[in-house]
């Protein structure tokens, strides 16, 4: 997958007068870039990563290629406790998948969310997994899980394909009441 691809399977669940994001689990930013071309022109993203390495080479692509969003590194486990404000929304790309018990993550997750926040997941699109993929969620199985947790039932926004695993979804959820 490429950046268009990162794009893509956002685009559909970040309305154009999107502010304050979150990525969980950013890695070196694919999705956080991605998202950071989508947002508003006075946006926020925090982007949450346990790697400091790959948080610093994400705000150095994040200054070249998106001046206009305000960047907020953190580094930390997004298991536990963050200092975020209410977030219009939240990604976890390819994050979910190391965590067996989905609903304690995703209850952890909608916490973070102002009412009605936007929570979009992209993941590999089958149940069965590897030793680098080790608990993934196909997107029948995430509709279930999604409102076991307390959000609303998801949409299918894109598929991809890909070399492992098949294909990658992104699925867009709302926090409820």
């Amino acid at each position: 997958m490429d950046h268009a691809d990162h794009v893509a399977l956002l685009k559909k669940g970040v309305p154009a007068d999107s502010v304050r994001w979150a990525d969980m689990g950013a890695g070196s930013g694919a999705f956080s870039l991605a998202l950071a071309e989508l947002l508003d022109k006075n946006g926020e993203l925090y982007a949450v990563d346990r790697d400091s390495s790959a948080l610093r080479r994400l705000e150095r692509e994040a200054r070249a290629r998106a001046p206009h969003t305000v960047l907020h590194p953190l580094v930390g486990d997004f298991m536990e406790p963050l200092d975020l404000p209410p977030l219009d929304g939240l990604v976890m790309a390819n994050s979910l998948h190391y965590y067996q018990d989905k609903v304690t993550v995703i209850e952890r997750m909608k916490d973070y969310l102002a009412p009605g926040g936007r929570f979009i997941l992209i993941e590999y699109d089958t149940d069965q997994g590897n030793r680098w993929v080790p608990h993934p969620i196909s997107f029948k199985k995430w509709a279930t899980v999604a409102q076991e947790a307390g959000l609303s039932r998801p949409e299918l926004l894109e598929t991809r394909p890909s070399r492992f695993l098949g294909a990658f979804y992104s699925a867009l959820s709302f926090s409820l009441p």
